[in-house]
């Protein structure tokens, strides 16, 4: 009897091992693979798409806005990140190259335009005249198309900023994820 429960548990840690074994060997060739993803050089195009839809809406309740920023390469990020430190300017962002949403195609950045043409980040203007900041408004349209907004954020106000996440974190995106381009 001992010798069968001595043989039935070298045989139950050999299948083990061998489990182990090709588990780790996967992982690891799963994350070499994400690794080796190439970085985004554009917006996501559910991003690209729901800014179009953010500024039609904003028209349609007389707000006119102009996406100033959207896709940031790591080297635009690196220099926008010395502005206020190294650089001449006020700091407007904490994140470093690779830190910001911006990097991956899932983020804008937006201000109001006015009728002359020129651009404003004038969070208190009630341009449609209906007693509420166009900046808010626009915030909120862009929150129901499924943005987070910097607006929100409990450190660093970051009003011009909406981002999509997709549920990933900056640190799995410098991993090498990437979010579907296509909505389920």
């Amino acid at each position: 009897m001992k010798q069968a429960k001595t043989a039935f548990t070298i045989l139950f840690l050999l299948l083990l091992g061998g489990f182990l074994f090709i588990w780790i060997q996967r992982e690891v060739e799963f994350r070499e693979e994400l690794a080796a993803r190439p970085l985004p050089d554009a917006l996501h195009p559910i991003v690209a798409e729901k800014s179009r839809e953010l500024v039609a809406a904003a028209e349609e309740i007389g707000v006119d806005i102009v996406i100033t920023d959207g896709f940031r390469s790591f080297d635009e990020q690196a220099s926008l990140h010395q502005q206020g430190r190294s650089e001449a300017g006020n700091i407007v962002t904490h994140a470093e190259a690779g830190e910001s949403y911006h990097n991956y195609g899932l983020a804008i950045d937006f201000a109001l335009k006015l009728d002359d043409g020129s651009v404003v980040w004038d969070i208190e203007r009630d341009g449609n005249g209906n007693g509420r900041p166009d900046w808010f408004e626009v915030a909120d349209i862009g929150k129901g198309l499924g943005f987070d907004w910097g607006g929100d954020w409990s450190r660093f106000k970051d009003y011009p900023h909406l981002e999509m996440d997709f549920g990933l974190s900056v640190r799995e995106l410098q991993k090498g994820w990437r979010p579907e381009d296509k909505i389920e």
